[in-house]
């Protein structure tokens, strides 16, 4: 007898790539799946979200933005920056905390793996990971133009239609349009796990959290 297919869930990701609880999730949701391999089978969508939407193209200083913010200290930014890096540490994401000094407005990163997601969806998963990676490993700003088209190339997507991209407003209104859906839906925080179109697994979650979720909405779709 052949061994049933595996089950195939739809998960929308919806995320920001200045979100440092965003690396941890993607990271933990990724072994997840790894561990169900056989088992549940995932199609994996990047949506947008913003964490400073009204940020200028300059930045801002991490500490000072974050507690303001937040209503928190510097010390307790710190302490928190630190248990990030520990949680990221733990599903192998490496975060240099010591590089990071700013955060930046995303809206340019978005509209790039937008794109990146109509060219398929492992080039748009590479495409996420470089810019996490090159902000949180690298201490680079996600937003510049030279960060971009490097991580596009690093994604494998054509670096002349990337630079073209990048250098107007392709996909801005589909990019604020996903936006205003999710927040409408009353996403407010990130990561939001949406599998299915229907269930939500809120936050950067250990692995073995995702894991016993997606297997049982994969068993709950079957019944």
């Amino acid at each position: 007898m052949n061994a049933p297919l595996p089950r195939t869930l739809k998960i929308d990701f919806v995320s920001d790539v200045v979100c440092p609880w965003c690396a941890v999730g993607l990271s933990s949701l990724e072994i997840a799946l790894a561990r169900l391999e056989g088992e549940v089978s995932a199609e994996l969508h990047f949506q947008p979200f913003q964490l400073n939407p009204d940020m200028g193209p300059e930045g801002a200083e991490v500490v000072p933005y974050l507690s303001k913010k937040y209503g928190m200290s510097a010390e307790q930014v710190a302490t928190n920056q630190q248990a990030i890096a520990q949680r990221g540490a733990e599903v192998g994401f490496e975060f240099r905390m010591d590089r990071r000094s700013r955060t930046y407005n995303t809206f340019d990163a978005h509209r790039l793996l937008h794109w990146a997601g109509e060219a398929g969806a492992t080039q748009q998963r590479v495409l996420k990971h470089a810019l996490l990676s090159a902000h949180f490993t690298e201490g680079e700003n996600p937003s510049a133009r030279e960060v971009l088209l490097r991580c596009a190339v690093r994604a494998g997507l054509d670096a002349t239609a990337a630079a073209a991209v990048i250098d107007s407003d392709q996909h801005a209104d589909a990019v604020r349009e996903q936006m205003r859906f999710y927040q409408g839906a009353g996403i407010s925080s990130v990561p939001s796990v949406i599998v299915n179109d229907r269930h939500l697994i809120q936050g950067g979650q250990p692995p073995e959290v995702f894991a016993q979720a997606l297997r049982r909405i994969a068993a709950e779709s079957e019944a």
